[in-house]
């Protein structure tokens, strides 16, 4: 098993080392063909993994070399797959072939076109090394490289001062909150002794409960940076600036899911601590919320998909916080299927469209776009949770899971987002899709995209169609690493009011935002409108000010700090300094140059002057040395 594992990790590498050699070249298709088909190697290794750890129950455990061996300090380059890790693997590596295949055809008239799939095979790297790494370090080397991926794919147009701008906000936000995660880790390390996961697991219950909760944060603050959690959330949206398959990836399969990740991963540590573990559901619950409202007015098609994402991954906290870490990775398995192909599909609308966003400005594709309309209709339905496609399955046992443990304020919350996500999901459907066709008054002649892009999406919809019947198989698979806790309302007239009435709830939802958007009177929003002036929509379209207000007082403030440290720190007092200190030399040198004349009866003056002042001086330390042993004599017969 050992081959397969090196395959799986290794093939992506290859594959964006093979695009490298055309970085500078003119586009060749074989740039992309290439690594799409190593991603495809590496599924077909990581699903053979897969199906040992089910047959078998047991980990495949390597080491690769040491990395460091210094005292106590032992850290290899191991890699593990268990339960955990083949999940992601299969995850990562699935939705990154299709990710990879599809990417040929859309990126296919960009003069970047081999540099993208450079970048976008290490970004898949990246993600395979922190997921199957065994211990905290080589945990941490990935998601470095997730983090520095996620810079050059964003502002992959680099022309472009939006993108750049983006790139720059998401490296630098996840720089803040790495640093709590390596404090977090360092803490790990200084407590147990080891940075390997089975190792420090098994330490961390003899430990105080204080040093595990101090762990526990700094660690879950990595967290929020790598899943956009409220503070740290404004990169997120501001990341579809790069190109659409990379949203499909970032939101599906890599970057964001890491957090997500981390802590199912941390899973022993945060049975420690349930108090931390409360917050984390707390804080979830309220983005789930959050990222939702800010989906409801979006004109923006991406980023309404992109708070869907934030939004999901607060459904995944809230598992994850509330001890149910295998339905947190279920929920995060098959969120990645009908998210990649909802993003998939709208790389299709912006193709079609001339890479309009504005869905107030589509309307009637349905009529062109038959294909992309059925896979985004099937996404958008497993996103608002119906029966019996994977949605449903997935985030419904997340609400029973706040149900059962008796977290009722996060029910009602995850219950009232429900409703929410139908509806800015088919208020995106409909926009889109029905309605008059807007898109003529904007002289656009829409098409359907390739047929290999629509074919390469189809796993995808199968997935996302059929997902959550893996759910009890799944669930006596994860549960030989996770702690296997079954989720019921027991009472069966209770279940079913709950379920039937959620399905209502989010069904009246999709009707309201069918019956409201599909209207012959939707216009392209001017913001002349009450509703666009009314302050809820301001509120809501302005992203709560959240963003301004990070600009203003932090962004501002801090450049405006950074301008009175160089200016009057670093030019007047260090510059000043350093530059003092070169010119006494500069001078001195100048002044005593005359010493350099060549001429032999001026150098032997010199020397004869310096021989006298040295000779002078050993005279003078000679007899202070001594008169000082004399006084030290005379004053210790005095006594002192």
């Amino acid at each position: 098993m050992e081959l397969f594992l090196y395959t799986a990790l290794f093939s992506p590498l290859v594959g964006s080392l093979f695009a490298a050699l055309f970085a500078t070249s003119k586009k060749t298709k074989i740039a992309g063909i290439v690594p799409s088909a190593l991603l495809g190697i590496s599924l077909i290794s990581s699903f053979i993994l897969l199906i040992s750890v089910l047959t078998t129950k047991e980990t495949v455990h390597v080491e690769l070399m040491t990395w460091m061996a210094t005292g106590n300090l032992y850290i290899p380059f191991g890699f593990v797959v268990d339960q955990v890790s083949v999940t992601m693997m299969m995850v990562v590596t699935l939705v990154s072939t299709v990710v990879h295949v599809y990417a040929i055809g859309y990126m296919d008239h960009d003069k970047g076109f081999n540099r993208f799939f450079s970048w976008l095979s290490a970004f898949v790297f990246s993600m395979m090394v922190l997921v199957m790494s065994d211990n905290f370090a080589g945990l941490f080397i990935g998601w470095e490289g997730v983090g520095l991926c996620s810079w050059g794919l964003i502002g992959f147009w680099y022309h472009k001062e939006s993108a750049t701008w983006a790139a720059n906000e998401a490296f630098i936000m996840n720089r803040i909150a790495d640093l709590g995660m390596l404090i977090g880790i360092f803490l790990v390390y200084w407590n147990t002794g080891t940075l390997q996961y089975e190792q420090a697991f098994a330490v961390m219950p003899s430990l105080e409960i204080d040093v595990l909760t101090w762990i526990g944060i700094f660690l879950f603050i990595g967290a929020m940076g790598k899943s956009a959690q409220f503070p740290l959330h404004t990169w997120l949206a501001d990341a579809m600036e790069g190109p659409t398959p990379v949203s499909a990836l970032i939101h599906a399969a890599t970057m964001v899911t890491a957090g997500v990740y981390l802590v199912v991963r941390a899973s022993p540590l945060y049975d420690l601590i349930p108090s931390v573990g409360l917050f984390i559901a707390s804080l979830g619950a309220f983005v789930a919320l959050f990222a939702a409202s800010m989906a409801l007015v979006n004109r923006d098609m991406k980023r309404i998909i992109a708070y869907s994402t934030l939004s999901q991954l607060g459904y995944m906290f809230v598992a994850a916080g509330l001890g149910a870490y295998w339905v947190a990775l279920f929920h995060l398995m098959a969120h990645a299927f009908f998210k990649a192909l909802l993003f998939l599909g709208a790389g299709n609308v912006m193709h079609a469209m001339h890479d309009e966003l504005d869905p107030f400005k589509m309307g009637g594709l349905r009529k062109v776009m038959k294909g992309t309309f059925v896979m985004m209709t099937i996404a958008s339905v497993a996103l608002a949770g119906i029966f019996p496609l994977a949605g449903f399955f997935s985030k419904d046992l997340i609400l029973e899971v706040a149900f059962v443990e008796n977290h009722y304020i996060i029910y009602c919350v995850l219950l009232f987002t429900a409703g929410l996500t139908a509806f800015y999901s088919f208020r995106l459907v409909a926009l889109i899709f029905h309605g008059e066709e807007r898109y003529k008054l904007f002289g656009i002649h829409p098409h359907e995209a390739y047929k290999f892009m629509l074919i390469a999406m189809s796993p995808l919809l199968l997935l996302a169609i059929i997902a959550g019947s893996f759910k009890l198989s799944y669930f006596e698979m994860i549960t030989n690493l996770l702690p296997a806790i079954e989720y019921h309302i027991h009472h069966p007239v209770t279940y079913w009011i709950m379920t039937i009435g959620t399905q209502l709830f989010v069904g009246l939802s999709i009707l309201y935002a069918y019956k409201k958007y599909t209207s012959r009177d939707i216009k392209v929003p001017d913001g002349t409108s009450k509703m666009e002036n009314s302050f809820g929509y301001k509120l809501l379209i302005n992203q709560y000010y959240i963003p301004r207000f990070y600009e203003e007082y932090i962004v501002k403030a801090y450049r405006e700090l950074s301008d009175i440290f160089w200016t009057k720190i670093d030019q007047k007092v260090v510059d000043a300094t350093v530059d003092g200190i070169a010119n006494v030399f500069y001078q001195t040198g100048e002044r005593t140059r005359v010493m350099q004349s060549g001429n032999l009866s001026t150098m032997l003056k010199w020397m004869v002057a310096g021989t006298v002042a040295l000779l002078s001086l050993a005279v003078v330390f000679g007899l202070a040395a001594r008169y000082s042993g004399e006084m030290k004599t005379f004053l210790s017969g005095l006594g002192v």
